[in-house]
């Protein structure tokens, strides 16, 4: 039987400074068509991939973009997210959050609504 090579395909390189990590938080979440997630930070860094649908993507002063099935994200630790959205109106949004956990922080906190 001939053994098959291991494929390994980089798909994020998250860079933060002098970070410890006492514990990691892996969650799965699934946004309904549509859905969005409210204005939010993270006291934590936050690294995700998505599992299936598409995410509208935006850190405060960054620019927009679509991450895709396979594809992964980052969230800085204390960078404001402006959109979090599922990209379809007709299909759930799933992806997998792995949070780097320094102490006792909040995993989220919802911010006022920025208008």
């Amino acid at each position: 039987m001939v053994q098959e090579k291991v494929f390994r395909r980089d798909l994020l390189t998250a860079c933060f400074s002098k970070q410890t990590v006492s514990r990691v938080e892996i969650k799965e979440v699934t946004l309904p068509p549509a859905g969005k997630a409210d204005y939010h930070l993270h006291r934590c860094p936050v690294v995700g991939c998505i599992v299936s649908g598409a995410l509208l993507f935006q850190l405060k002063g960054g620019d927009p973009m679509i991450i895709k099935t396979g594809e992964a994200f980052f969230e800085p630790r204390d960078q404001p997210v402006l959109h979090f959205d599922n990209a379809s109106e007709t299909e759930p949004l799933v992806f997998t959050a792995f949070y780097l956990v320094e102490e006792n922080e909040d995993l989220i906190t919802i911010l006022p609504d920025v208008s």
